[in-house]
């Protein structure tokens, strides 16, 4: 065979070969201006998640990625900009039980649905709560809490970090199952949250192991049950609520990254292996787990299959419980 003709049946091997490889890098999405992550209640372990995640997406990105805190309406608030925005992969969301998965029951009136105007890219992690208390509220053990709140129905309060977030359900369901009553104080995070806590302003709440971990070490806080189906391995000593006498009692918080409904796939498909790469990261995989969170990094598919199961799920609770958006 003539080489020329060899040369040129080799140069067309060659660009076969590479076809799929260009058009990988052809469908590679970049984004052409700074990214804005969306975290919609201030001073929690969303706002903590999001800054650890931020400056790792930058890094692969090549743009600047920001995070901006959009409180207000239990998480609405901050979820409707992103189920608005352009659906070009340059607004994300910290998204987390509240404005994704109560809020639809909770609310009369919701001003997006969160599973069509929004996109699922991964469920980052989950974690059970710790029902926890000021430590010189004399209260002891889960069950003197409800005798005490039982005894003195309207002088007990208790702190959510907002309208419809795992923190306000979790009690609702403790106070349907205890039949007894304690006073709603919603606020915009668990940072005003757990000041008030720490100061006595309020008497009681259901926080997130981060929210809590560092005020209990300082013996300032008391936790007395958590809701999961097991104890937390760093606080062998705390039981569950199942444990403490309510059957079947289990209450997750979780958070997820999303972003707008209708943004193409290979932007969605970017966003998910980037993550996968970051969650896997031995820092940040290290911070979750001091933070006592279980990294789930599921796919986009998994992540929309969890949100609809959830709104029944919490649909049923706040139904039973009659709760409402206040």
């Amino acid at each position: 065979m003539p080489i020329a003709r060899r040369t040129l049946i080799a140069s067309a091997v060659a660009a076969v070969a590479a076809a799929p490889l260009a058009r990988a890098q052809q469908q590679e999405w970049h984004p052409t201006r700074p990214v804005r992550i969306i975290v919609p209640i201030v001073g929690s372990t969303n706002d903590v998640l999001a800054r650890l995640i931020a400056p790792k997406l930058q890094e692969v990105l090549g743009q600047p990625v920001v995070v901006e805190n959009r409180a207000g309406a239990g998480g609405n608030i901050g979820a409707d900009m992103v189920a608005k925005a352009a659906p070009d992969g340059h607004t994300l969301l910290i998204g987390y039980n509240g404005p994704l998965a109560i809020n639809p029951t909770l609310f009369d009136k919701m001003p997006y649905d969160s599973t069509k105007d929004l996109a699922p890219i991964t469920l980052m992690v989950k974690s059970p709560q710790y029902l926890v208390v000021n430590s010189n509220s004399g209260i002891a053990s889960v069950r003197d809490f409800v005798a005490k709140t039982k005894a003195a129905p309207g002088k007990y309060s208790y702190a959510s970090v907002a309208v419809g977030s795992a923190s306000h359900l979790t009690m609702e369901m403790l106070k349907s199952a205890g039949k007894f009553h304690i006073t709603h104080i919603p606020y915009r995070g668990a940072g005003p949250a757990v000041t008030d806590l720490l100061a006595g302003n309020v008497h009681a709440a259901f926080f997130v192991p981060g929210n809590v971990q560092q005020f209990v070490k300082e013996g300032k806080l008391k936790l007395l049950a958590s809701s999961g189906t097991k104890r937390f391995p760093s606080t062998p000593d705390v039981p569950t609520l199942i444990e403490a006498g309510y059957k079947d009692f289990e209450a997750t918080s979780w958070i997820g990254l999303l972003t707008t409904g209708g943004t193409p796939r290979n932007i969605v498909d970017r966003y998910h292996r980037e993550m996968m790469k970051i969650l896997a990261m031995p820092d940040i995989a290290a911070r979750l787990r001091e933070m006592e969170f279980e990294i789930v990094a599921s796919t986009p598919e998994q992540f929309s299959a969890w949100i609809r199961s959830e709104i029944g799920r919490w649909g049923e609770v706040i139904k039973y419980t009659g709760a409402k958006a206040e």
